[in-house]
Order: C-alpha cells, then structure tokens, then sequence
C-alpha cells in the first residue's frame, strides 16, 4: 500500500516537472526565435474608433506596438498622417492592427448613401444661397471650410462699422445637402416653394462650434449688410495655415 503511494506521489512530481520543463522550453523557443526576428512597429486600435471617424483624429484612439515584422498584415498604416482626408468606413475594434484598407475618402462613403457623424459631435442645418457655397459643388461626406464675416458695432450704418472676415472653422464634415425650402409671407398663408439657388447643407460640430456657427448665421439674417457667412470646398491638400483675420487695414496686404 505504502508503494503505491509513493509511486502514486513521485508519478505526480514527475508531471509536475516535465510540464515546467516543456512550458520553460516552449518560452526558450519563443525568444529564440523572437532574437532573430526582424522587429517593426504599428498601430494597434487601443479604443474602438466608430464608423465615420475623420482620420485626422485617429491618433486619440491607438497606440504603438512591436512585434516581429512578419505578423504586420499587409496594408497596416505606417504613418497616421496618410489618413488625413479619409473616414474610417466600418467601425475599428480594440486590438485590430490599423489597416489603410478600413478608410476612404468621404465623397466615396457619402456615395454609399451612409455619413456618419462622429462620435461627440452633432449635426446642425443651414441654409445658403449657390454662390457662397462653391457654385453647389458640395455634397454630403465633403470637407468644408467656413468663412464668417462680423462688425464691430452691429449699430453703425452699413459701410461705417469696421468689418473683420475669418475663417472660424476648418475642415467641416458635410452629412446631407438638399435643395433648401424659400418661405414667403402671403396675406392669407405662408407659402414654401424650392428653389434651386438656394441649398440647406447639414454639417457635423462639436457642442460650442454649433453655438458659435449660429451666432453667425443669425447675425447675417438680422443684419445682412454687416455679417455674412461663406463656404470654401477642402480637400486633403487644403493648406489652411496662412489664414489671419482680414479687416480695412490689411484687406491689401
């Protein structure tokens, strides 16, 4: 009985060991073979980036990792700033190596029928006539800029309070365009008609740019010859950099 036991214990040492020494062994291989691999870095997706992510705000939602060069999948993103101009076109989960081949051009993703609006931002429409929104040329999934034009004393007669003309936001993801609805007064009802000159576009804006584009809007419908607002059709290639303030005193420089 007593024998039993004792083969019954050592038979348990001696499996006990040899898994130690199998798993030991496994790890030895493991390094071995990661010292002569040749290492390389990518982009790991750390938090999920959701469907319609503008890729210039890739860089909040990944981190760098690195692991043997043969385990990088084809097309994974090398440099961020490749996916400037682009949408995420499904949503991206944690741990997914960042692939090019998950993001396309906006006019692509709105040609699909779908703009999605990234995540804490909010959609908010406005009306414009063509010639201050390209001649038409935008449509949803289109980056825009929008240019505003404001007085410093709203009470001065047109052509006296001094005017400044801005670029106030940069890079605006356009979600839908239609034809806009013009409402006339009629004595016995209000009447709606579409009208070709005018489009009503809607734009995706964090909670405080929502606010200031409609200040805007509604300075230049209350006071027409003082403010004004503008769009400007951008691309990946859009160079915003020498953007400054334009007023009386340098409208020339």
């Amino acid at each position: 009985m007593k024998t039993r036991i004792i083969g019954a214990i050592l038979a348990l040492v001696l499996a006990v060991l040899g898994a130690f020494v199998l798993v030991n062994y496994v790890r030895g291989a493991d390094a071995r073979a990661a010292d002569g691999a040749e290492q390389a870095e990518v982009f790991i997706v750390d938090t999920e980036i959701p469907s319609g992510t503008p890729g210039d705000r890739i860089a909040e939602f990944v981190t760098v990792d690195t692991m043997p060069a043969r385990n990088i999948a084809d097309g994974a993103v090398a440099d961020l700033a490749t996916l400037e101009g682009t949408v995420a076109d499904v949503a991206i989960l944690p741990g997914e190596q960042l692939l090019e081949a998950r993001f396309v051009d906006p006019a692509v993703r709105a040609a699909q029928g779908t703009v999605d609006v990234p995540e804490g931002m909010q959609e908010v429409s406005f009306a414009l006539p063509v010639q201050r929104m390209v001649g038409g040329s935008v449509v949803p999934g289109s980056t825009v800029g929008i240019v505003a034009t404001t007085a410093s004393d709203i009470s001065s007669p047109p052509g006296v309070a001094p005017i400044t003309t801005r670029f106030e936001f940069d890079r605006v993801l356009v979600t839908a365009v239609r034809v806009g609805t013009t409402v006339t007064g009629g004595s016995a009802e209000t009447e709606a008609a579409e009208s070709g000159d005018v489009l009503l576009f809607t734009v995706a804006l964090g909670t405080h740019d929502v606010e200031r584009l409609v200040w805007a809007l509604e300075a230049a419908e209350k006071y027409p010859q003082h403010h004004g607002v503008w769009l400007t059709l951008q691309n990946e290639a859009t160079d915003t950099s020498g953007s400054a303030p334009v007023d009386e005193s340098n409208v020339r420089r």
